[in-house]
């Protein structure tokens, strides 16, 4: 199957939007609002977390590559600067083995119920990568969850083996099953 590929900004909120909702606010009402500065928690509400994706995509503070089948969005992958998406999975062991930091983080991916294993998790990160390259470029980590011994719910970074089929190497890992994995990400003209 053919997907395209566009950018969350106001021009797609609509589409980001109907996906959210179609599938309980993603992961019980996140919005996709876990990685940023603000973070998810007993303080706040999907309609919080709405309102503060709504503002980011607004003010061109939130990234991600969202996969379209004609008008419907069936999932993305969110990424950005470190400062843009700073929480990550594990931290106190990436932080341990840290010796430099990224241009650019994976930091969520998601694929709507009804698309999943259709290929979208990989057009979505295909697609990331592409906006990095239209952003310049630089050094992109991820930080995906080995397959085989997570249930497919949970993998919030995405899989291991999507990573390695773009040319994402291991470097180190940071949980039981989870991986940082860097790529370099070469300008576009």
């Amino acid at each position: 199957m053919t997907y395209q590929i566009r950018p969350l900004d106001e021009s797609t909120w609509d589409a980001f939007a109907e996906l959210v909702e179609l599938n309980n606010g993603v992961f019980g009402g996140c919005w996709c609002m876990g990685f940023h500065p603000e973070g998810v928690g007993k303080d706040t509400t999907a309609a919080v977390n709405c309102e503060r994706k709504r503002r980011r995509v607004c003010t061109g503070n939130a990234h991600a590559a969202l996969v379209f089948d004609g008008e419907s969005c069936l999932g993305w992958c969110q990424f950005g600067a470190p400062e843009e998406v700073p929480r990550i999975k594990s931290r106190t062991a990436y932080e341990k083995g840290a010796t430099t930091t990224p241009d650019w983080r994976i930091a969520c991916c998601f694929v709507g119920k009804g698309h999943r294993r259709q290929g979208v998790a990989g057009a979505a990160l295909a697609g990331a990568l592409d906006l990095i390259a239209g952003g310049g470029g630089g050094s992109v980590e991820g930080y995906p969850e080995d397959v085989e011994s997570v249930p497919a719910g949970f993998l919030f970074n995405g899989a291991l083996s999507t990573y390695e089929d773009l040319g994402f190497t291991r470097d180190r890992m940071i949980g039981k099953h989870r991986w940082v994995v860097t790529k370099m990400v070469e300008p576009s003209s």
